[in-house]
């Protein structure tokens, strides 16, 4: 099994480290693939959210802690850590599950105490990993939301959420639902290695134009855009999604929070030794020497000549190809399931 990370550090939190020596093995061998595993977790809450002023949602719904998806640069990584656990194939690797989810959701929408807005699914890692084809966590989480007709946001690199698209349109009915494919690259090869576990670029492509189809508003984030590598690309890929049916698209540029940046420079090293230094000097570039700038505005997006290329091309183009719409969710239909409705809604 393919993983992103190309090695297993201890958290930042930890005082032991165990490192694995090649030459532990007999030279004719290849070490193991790590098998995934999954874990339960007891959390007693499901909506978590956030005052961050650079995240458009400040309520999130997420399923799962760790994703198998393996991206490299996924700044979700360090979550793991405060597991006791590494950011690099830990996070891959040991998956935990909220087998409550749907179930707590619904308790937290019945409060009195929450006010309906749009939630995010999910805020930190992918709702439509691998093994939500047989939990079908965030399809239960789905399905409580347009119990209660409350505005969600979805986020995700993998085309099952077109397994969901019968939930999606009775919640677009409403003006509930917003779907974004996170398409980083339409490098085939690239995309492989970079993120390993999820769906190729073209089958995310599909997905934009089986959504769209369907009536759900769906769009493109171009994120993250990793410079000197990834960012020529930016014109083709709103160019496929404008063709594909997307009505709108975002970016942001790769940000390597803690130990992300020295997996990420690892991964570099064994995959594109040849651009290693140019991608690592031009994010270097924008953020004054750093590779992460955890300062809220700037984390996402950087600063100075590379980064304002960056942003002009990507605004440019989406004015080319007309991905410039903005959808504003409605919690107009908003309900309570058992409550009076004296308007029949």
């Amino acid at each position: 099994m393919i993983r992103g990370a190309q090695s297993n550090p201890a958290g930042r939190f930890e005082r032991l480290e165990v490192t694995f020596d090649p030459a532990d093995l007999p030279p004719d061998e290849e070490r193991p693939d790590p098998r995934t595993e999954f874990y339960q977790d007891s959390s007693k809450s499901i909506i978590s959210t956030n005052d961050s002023p650079d995240v458009p949602m400040d309520a999130t719904v997420n399923p799962y802690r760790g994703c198998e998806h393996g991206c490299i640069y996924c700044y979700a990584r360090p979550y793991h850590e405060y597991l006791g656990l590494s950011a690099g194939v830990d996070f891959e690797q040991r998956i935990f599950v909220k087998a409550q989810a749907p179930a707590l959701l619904r308790s937290e929408l019945m409060a009195k105490s929450w006010t309906p807005r749009r939630i995010g699914l999910s805020g930190v890692t992918d709702p439509y990993q691998p093994v939500e084809r047989r939990l079908q966590l965030t399809r239960g989480c789905l399905e409580v939301l347009a119990e209660f007709r409350n505005p969600i946001v979805i986020i995700t690199k993998n085309r099952l959420v077109t397994r969901d698209i019968d939930v999606l349109r009775s919640l677009a009915d409403h003006h509930a639902a917003q779907v974004f494919l996170s398409i980083t690259t339409l490098d085939d090869g690239l995309a492989q290695v970079m993120e390993p576990r999820a769906s190729r670029p073209a089958l995310r492509l599909e997905a934009v134009r089986v959504l769209a189809d369907a009536g759900v508003p769906v769009g493109v984030m171009v994120a993250p855009i990793i410079p000197g590598l990834t960012d020529h690309e930016v014109p083709a890929i709103l160019d496929a999604a404008a063709a594909a049916g997307a009505f709108t698209a975002g970016h942001n540029v790769v940000r390597l929070p803690h130990g992300v940046k020295d997996l990420f420079a690892e991964w570099l090293a064994a995959h594109v030794p040849h651009r290693k230094e140019k991608v690592l000097n031009r994010l270097r570039s924008m953020r004054d020497g750093k590779l992460n700038d955890s300062a809220f505005g700037a984390r996402m997006v950087g600063a100075g000549p590379f980064a304002d290329s960056i942003h002009q091309m990507f605004e440019l183009h989406c004015r080319k190809v007309g991905l410039t719409q903005r959808l504003t969710l409605s919690t107009t239909a908003f309900r309570r399931p058992g409550q009076l409705d004296l308007f029949g809604r």
